[in-house]
């Protein structure tokens, strides 16, 4: 399992991603949002 630290280095690296000009097309963009979405949650459980 990966550490805290690793798990959101990758979810601010995606956001920084989604965020940008190259980001245009629509499946892409859809599948980092996704991804984006899974890793909150995997975040999110392991501070419950």
């Amino acid at each position: 399992m990966r550490d805290e630290s690793e798990i959101r280095d990758q979810y601010d690296f995606l956001t920084e991603e989604l965020e940008s000009e190259e980001m245009r097309h629509e499946g892409v963009k859809q599948m980092f949002t996704y991804y984006k979405r899974a890793l909150g949650w995997v975040l999110e459980e392991e501070h419950m």
